[in-house]
């Protein structure tokens, strides 16, 4: 009988292709460049979705980073917003939401319809609302920003104090929880133009009203505060 001797390898092959398999790693690992502001970068995205709480994330986030790589005001809310018990039915629209529109659109006091479309489809919010806002007025190409905020506050208020009152607390640059106040010349702007959307106060009541508020805002710096001239209504 012949006796086969099986040849043995050498007793290291198995350690030398272990720690050519390491080598090989170490090299991919060496050559995946992470920038070194990307984890940030990340991070305050992901906060700024939670906060926002975008309907659509990808159509948010195209604005987000849109926004973020040319240097402009991020269509992001300041923080969580409860439902507005005021709202009859879901608008879409909330006072987090505008105020993210007015801290994009308001440092240029005109805009054009393509760039607030632009806007409010960033934040996901139905284009048909946009439209029927602003059939209420006669807009051409261009829009003066300050009568859509007064518009917009109109579809969150429903009345013409609820409203008013939602344009204070947006403009205003009280901490929150504040008299919510803004200068008189902006609540008189708004009070009148939705007044004369609205159709149904004559100039008269208008002009007394403000005649009367102009007198208390000239004893506190010429500052209207919601307190000033809202009421909230007592529940049954």
């Amino acid at each position: 009988m012949v006796t086969v001797k099986h040849k043995r390898c050498p007793g290291n092959w198995r350690e030398a292709s272990g720690g050519y398999a390491l080598s090989l790693r170490a090299r991919r690992r060496a050559e995946i460049n992470i920038p070194p502001e990307l984890p940030d970068i990340l991070k305050q995205f992901t906060k700024a979705a939670i906060r926002t709480q975008p309907h659509d994330v990808l159509q948010w986030s195209a604005g987000y980073f849109s926004a973020l790589s040319k240097g402009e005001p991020l269509p992001v809310k300041d923080r969580i917003e409860m439902p507005v018990a005021t709202q009859k039915t879901d608008t879409g629209l909330t006072p987090g939401l505008l105020k993210v529109l007015h801290k994009q659109l308001s440092p240029k006091g005109r805009v054009s319809m393509i760039e607030l479309e632009k806007k409010w489809k960033h934040l996901c919010l139905p284009v048909e609302q946009l439209r029927a806002l602003l059939q209420l007025d006669n807009f051409g190409d261009e829009v003066e920003w300050l009568k859509v905020l007064a518009l917009g506050c109109s579809i969150l208020g429903g009345s013409l104090m609820t409203s008013v009152k939602y344009a204070c607390e947006i403009l205003t640059t009280d901490p929150e929880g504040g008299p919510a106040r803004i200068p008189f010349d902006t609540f008189s702007f708004i009070y009148t133009y939705l007044a004369s959307i609205d159709g149904e106060m004559p100039d008269y009541k208008v002009e007394a009203f403000l005649s009367a508020l102009k007198g208390q805002a000239e004893c506190k710096g010429d500052q209207v505060g919601v307190s000033d001239f809202f009421v909230p209504s007592k529940k049954a």
